[in-house]
């Protein structure tokens, strides 16, 4: 199922959270409004406040606070995006210069900032305990995923356990609270949450995964970000960490001295060592066995046309192309 069919079984609901979302950014400063208005209507895929949404009505949730939630989890992730391209020194993202390339570091920073206290007040306007619970720790533990990312920067020496540490903490932790809030609000049980937390956890895991993968194998037309970039910024991800595992002594040297100075001037040699190593064909391997870990998760919720969603959403995560 294609992701715009998704949508669409949760138009009113969806189109409900964009209102909410252009509602609460307007502001008294001009700026604040063009620079939050640039990236939320950017053409993202929306794929967290989609699932908070999707998770409650798989869950039975009649009410309306789950669009409050879907809006909250939006604002949180738009202010990360915000804040990262800043650290990365980021030129691009969803086909668009980023905000920081056209206003400027300082005032990126502060509009996060800003979308942040958004996120916040919106946890408030909802009141569960145990939600605000969770997401007090969760924002904790992904900003310390992205301070781990930061200090891992030129670092050659990660293991797989350590790559995926950090992108727990930095992407796969609020696909998994997005899932488990939309349990919370419904009053399911315990294992239910946890179950919903799980399939977020390992979506997310395969999302980063397939990033990280098409940063070597496809274009910025199809992506919308600069091809490369991770190599630029010193990142070690899975596809050059298992070359550094596998690939010969002469393959290991070039993506050491490459991750090292950030220098990608041998970058089509390294996608020619990514094709001989089958890097990207094992990254995705990894992918795929993380979808099924999410599916699998979703076997404790009754049948119905948003936990057959919920699964579309997955598979969408793997077959993706941008």
């Amino acid at each position: 199922m294609p992701i715009h069919r998704i949508k669409e079984l949760v138009h009113a609901d969806f189109v409900a959270v964009n209102d909410l979302i252009l509602e609460k950014i307007q502001a008294q400063t001009g700026l604040i409004d063009d620079l939050s208005k640039h990236i939320i209507q950017s053409g993202g895929k929306r794929l967290r406040p989609l699932i908070v949404l999707l998770a409650s009505l798989a869950c039975g949730y009649e009410g309306k606070e789950h669009i409050t939630l879907a809006a909250m989890i939006e604002f949180f992730h738009t202010a990360t995006l915000l804040h990262d391209d800043v650290v990365d020194d980021s030129k691009l993202r969803r086909g668009k210069k980023t905000a920081n390339i056209i206003w400027g570091s300082k005032a990126s920073i502060l509009v996060g900032d800003y979308l942040f206290t958004l996120y916040m007040k919106l946890m408030l306007e909802v009141g569960n305990m145990h939600i605000m619970h969770l997401l007090a720790n969760i924002t904790h533990n992904i900003t310390c995923g992205e301070i781990k990312q930061l200090a891992n920067k030129n670092n050659y020496n990660l293991s797989e356990d350590d790559y995926f540490d950090v992108i727990m903490a930095k992407t796969s932790l609020l696909f998994a609270i997005s899932a488990s809030i939309g349990g919370i609000i419904c009053g399911s049980s315990e294992d239910v949450e946890m179950a919903l937390y799980n399939f977020g956890l390992h979506l997310g895991n395969a999302f980063q995964l397939i990033d990280d993968a098409l940063d070597y194998c496809s274009n910025s037309e199809t992506t919308g970000k600069n091809i490369g970039d991770d190599l630029a910024e010193g990142k070690a991800t899975l596809p050059l960490i298992y070359i550094l595992q596998k690939g010969t002594n002469k393959q290991k040297d070039l993506i050491r001295e490459s991750l090292k100075t950030g220098d990608s001037s041998n970058f089509p040699e390294i996608l020619t060592i990514l094709k001989e190593t089958k890097a990207i064909e094992y990254t995705k391997k990894v992918a795929n066995k993380e979808i099924d870990l999410a599916i699998n998760s979703l076997n404790i919720l009754p049948n119905s046309k948003y936990k057959d969603a919920l699964r579309e959403i997955a598979y969408f995560a793997v077959g993706r192309e941008y």
